[in-house]
């Protein structure tokens, strides 16, 4: 694990996986970390990026104007696969959000990645496969299409292939912008506060 957290200290990408999918992981503060991700997986600039955190402090630090019931949400998912979008504040760089005025936080659920998170975080995160294609489930694909001289962490058997939760609260209302593990009914039995 030295070696992936000693990898991202020098801007460089690694593979780690999530329990949905494998993401390609670079520090989120760093403008040429993202543009080498960006380019990696080939993602049109106009298409954000998540921020990977590791603590509710970390979504407070990077997001304004926080519905009461954040923390009642953060405690009951995660870490867990639900992305939580939120109004951005002046912290998170355009590279990021791409301009937008909101910003997705991931706090993913798998032990040594979460360890590196906190260590180098906040990273981002995306799913590591060339944009518009599967998303990266195994291991040894991931490595055939973007090289060995990416270091990585090798974990398949953590893995569950299906996607997070986007969870939209940066407006009046709340949204599901992508339906993945978590359902509407989850949510809303754990945070009946939360209006759709």
């Amino acid at each position: 694990m030295d070696d992936l957290i000693e990898d991202l200290n020098q801007n460089k990408a690694v593979i780690l996986p999530t329990e949905t999918v494998y993401g390609i992981f670079a520090k989120a503060l760093n403008e040429k970390a993202v543009d080498s991700v960006y380019q990696l997986k080939q993602r049109p600039r106009d298409k954000a990026m998540n921020l990977n955190i590791s603590s509710y402090e970390d979504i407070v630090r990077f997001s304004s104007e926080q519905p009461i019931y954040l923390k009642k949400l953060v405690s009951a998912f995660l870490p867990g696969p639900l992305t939580i979008i939120l109004k951005a504040n002046q912290k998170v760089p355009v590279w990021i959000n791409s301009g937008l005025k909101s910003v997705g936080f991931r706090m993913p659920n798998h032990p040594k990645t979460l360890a590196i998170i906190k260590k180098c975080g906040p990273l981002i995160g995306p799913s590591a496969n060339i944009s518009g294609q599967e998303s990266g489930k195994y291991f040894k694909k991931i490595r055939e299409t973007f090289g060995e001289h990416i270091n990585g962490l090798e974990d398949d058997c953590a893995l569950t292939g299906k996607d997070s939760t986007i969870l939209d609260l940066s407006g009046d209302k709340a949204l599901i912008l992508r339906q993945g593990a978590i359902t509407k009914s989850e949510l809303l039995r754990e945070v009946p506060e939360l209006e759709f």
